[in-house]
């Protein structure tokens, strides 16, 4: 992560018009942008998340903040982005596709090769997760933030972090229980 003080000048230059401190932010967050979107969505409309992202922090730019602030209020950003992202396809989707996804979900999910990639496995397991539970799991053990930095960028209190992450960690441990996975 960039230091407060290149951060300072960089969104100083940037609210002054100057493209080279917006380009220097985004050198800075785009790949830990990149990462949490990717660890939600998965690749589906990643590219044009990514760019909704930055294009909300640059439009976010005047308006005054602490440079400390400044990481969080990136991620706070990407958090609505996917929110939002979730949402519209939540709509978009017609009643057949809703139809198809519980035939889908209903029928037993085929028992893993012994010989599979251990990626996959995780993959499924986080796939299982609904949307509250995926976040805590991304936010607080892959992006390593801690249990307030998670509340805040969820926007609830920290005691609902805990109890989401007890819960989306036991139903990862269960998920890979039934694959035949010993923890």
């Amino acid at each position: 992560m960039p230091h407060d003080d290149g951060v300072r000048d960089w969104v100083e230059a940037a609210r002054r018009g100057d493209e080279q401190g917006f380009i220097r932010i985004y050198r800075a967050y785009a790949k830990k942008v990149r990462g949490l979107l990717g660890q939600m969505l998965g690749t589906e409309g990643l590219d044009d998340q990514v760019q909704e992202v930055f294009l909300r922090v640059w439009k976010g730019l005047g308006s005054p903040r602490e440079v400390g602030a400044f990481s969080g209020w990136i991620y706070r950003t990407t958090w609505n982005v996917d929110m939002d992202f979730r949402r519209s396809a939540a709509q978009q989707r017609t009643h057949e596709d809703e139809l198809a996804r519980n035939d889908l979900n209903s029928e037993k999910v085929h028992q893993p090769e012994r010989a599979m990639d251990a990626k996959i496995l995780v993959e499924r397991a986080l796939g299982a997760l609904d949307f509250d539970h995926l976040g805590v799991i991304v936010l607080v053990d892959l992006e390593d933030l801690s249990l307030e930095s998670a509340a805040q960028i969820m926007d609830i209190p920290v005691g609902t972090v805990k109890s989401r992450l007890f819960k989306a960690r036991e139903r990862l441990r269960n998920y890979f229980e039934a694959e035949g996975v010993a923890l």
